[in-house]
């Protein structure tokens, strides 16, 4: 089985929907999508994901299932920095998170005071439980830290979401902290993060990433890649914001 964790185009956020030039990256990521043998598609409630699948789904004539559990990872943190305001839960400056050894540990990242306040282990629990719940009735049972399989099948299936949901997402897949994809990795707008599974011994699968944030439909159609979510290259980088 094959999955593709898409994130939603250059974000419009106060509108809940998409910039002129998200809408361009959508028109791109269309012609790609449209082109492959889609078994399902599943999107985000929000605005900004389900614009995002909009083309795709109209050129393919489909339709996608909304998930509650696909919109961004909803949880706010008071952060070391700003213990004043609630931030977004991944949203940490590199010197305070990389002091705590246990946000690089896959059982032990959401211990710490602001994540236990915020209920940010709740919150990965329900995402990670819908998703396997999803994936368990497409023929793939989560077991441990493997997927015990019921149902042998090379299905796609894509998921129009939200690059603090997919690194969720993908952690899960990967048995690691989403800590570590949350600050070390960027997927830009309508990026494709993709999952294959390997099934070496007959049963018995596990799911292997092929490529985090894939933006070629862009590069093919000369659309530069979106900045949202990264920060400055430099600190005295003009027009690139530190926070």
């Amino acid at each position: 089985m094959k999955l593709l964790l898409i994130r939603h185009g250059d974000p419009d956020y106060e509108k809940d929907s998409l910039t002129e030039k998200g809408w361009r990256e959508a028109r791109c990521l269309s012609e790609r999508i449209s082109k492959m043998d889609v078994k399902d598609f599943y999107v985000s409630p929000l605005g900004r994901a389900k614009d995002t699948a909009s083309f795709t789904l109209e050129k393919m004539g489909r339709q996608a299932v909304e998930c509650e559990w696909l919109r961004e990872f909803a949880c706010r943190i008071r952060r070391p920095d700003k213990p004043d305001e609630k931030s977004i839960a991944w949203d940490w400056l590199p010197q305070d998170w990389t002091m705590d050894e246990r946000f690089y540990d896959r059982n032990r990242w959401a211990e710490p005071e602001a994540f236990q306040q915020g209920g940010v282990q709740e919150e990965y629990r329900w995402v990670t439980e819908n998703f396997d719940r999803l994936l368990a009735e497409h023929g793939y049972e989560r077991q441990g830290n493997f997927y015990r399989v019921k149902k042998a099948n090379e299905d796609m299936l894509v998921f129009f979401c939200h690059f603090g949901l997919t690194c969720v997402l993908a952690a899960h897949l990967l048995g690691i902290s989403p800590m570590v994809l949350w600050h070390n990795a960027i997927e830009a707008p309508t990026g494709i993060t993709s999952f294959v599974t390997e099934e070496r011994r007959r049963g018995i699968a596990a799911f292997r990433m092929t490529s985090f944030g894939d933006t070629a439909h862009l590069y093919v159609q000369g659309e530069p890649e979106a900045v949202a979510g990264r920060f400055c290259e430099t600190y005295d980088h003009p027009g690139q914001r530190h926070d």
